[in-house]
């Protein structure tokens, strides 16, 4: 059995491994060829023309990241209190299943979702002529981050000693001020956790985002205005890209690559921040 496992943890780490010098070696020449500083921080991407630039697709990653955290972190993080502390059994076995069915939900149903009920609600609050705007993009990522951040925040809280909780309610603190400042403190590290994860979900979202976002290659202007992401732009070419234009395309995966990456070491060195 040692054996077994060691060949299953072998095998993890020879798919990451393999999946790196794929995208680095093919990608890593291509921003060579075009110039790192004009691959990055150029706001025009032309391929018909030769020029790749892809700031404008960082940009539209990380503001519809943002807004996902902004909508999904608050619910998510008070859903799971309240399941964890102050939702009644009989409830409880209803909000369960139903946060797990929204864990399983596929992205391009969540896409069908916002093209016709948030695109639409969009458009007529705003008064725009069309709802496939950055808006609508957050909002989408908000709802599918929510599993994530709800299911792994959760357990973080139930995880938490119960001592903590009794020793606050000794203190004369109320159940409320129990779990807000005594509880959730100490799951702090599983909630960051989920959030994380909940970003790394965002942002490496693709099919939901092409559905709704306009997939508009050009600089960001607001919330109420198209956009495209990183992950957007590598699905609607990779199809008929080739020569240069491909290379781009996996060198702007190399991108996103490194993005998650430095999500995760961030997650890691504040974990052992506060062990120490």
């Amino acid at each position: 059995m040692k054996a077994v496992f060691l060949i299953a943890a072998c095998a993890s780490i020879l798919a990451v491994a393999l999946i790196c010098v794929f995208l680095f070696a093919n990608g890593v020449p291509a921003m060579t060829e075009i110039g790192v500083f004009d691959f990055l921080l150029g706001q025009t991407w032309r391929p018909g023309n030769d020029i790749y630039g892809i700031f404008p697709m960082i940009l539209g990653s990380i503001y519809v990241t943002a807004g996902a955290i902004v909508v999904g972190v608050p619910i998510g993080l008070l859903t799971a209190i309240f399941m964890a502390r102050f939702c009644p059994a009989k409830l409880y076995g209803i909000l369960k299943p139903a946060v797990e069915l929204l864990a399983g939900i596929p992205s391009v149903v969540y896409g069908f979702f916002g093209m016709v009920v948030i695109i639409p609600l969009v458009r007529q609050i705003f008064h725009l002529s069309t709802g496939d705007v950055m808006l609508t993009a957050c909002l989408l990522l908000g709802i599918m981050i929510l599993p994530t951040i709800i299911t792994t925040s959760e357990a973080a809280i139930r995880a938490v000693p119960h001592s903590y909780y009794e020793g606050s309610l000794a203190l004369g603190a109320t159940h409320e001020r129990s779990v807000f400042f005594a509880v959730l403190p100490a799951a702090k590290s599983g909630v960051l956790t989920g959030v994380v994860l909940g970003i790394g979900r965002a942002i490496g979202e693709t099919m939901a985002v092409i559905m709704v976002a306009g997939n508009q290659p050009r600089m960001p202007e607001g919330l109420l205005k198209g956009v495209r992401t990183m992950t957007a732009n590598i699905v609607l070419e990779m199809g008929y890209a080739s020569g240069l234009h491909r290379e781009a395309l996996i060198a702007t995966g190399v991108v996103l690559f490194v993005f998650i990456l430095l999500i995760n070491l961030a997650l890691s060195l504040l974990k052992r921040g506060e062990k120490a």
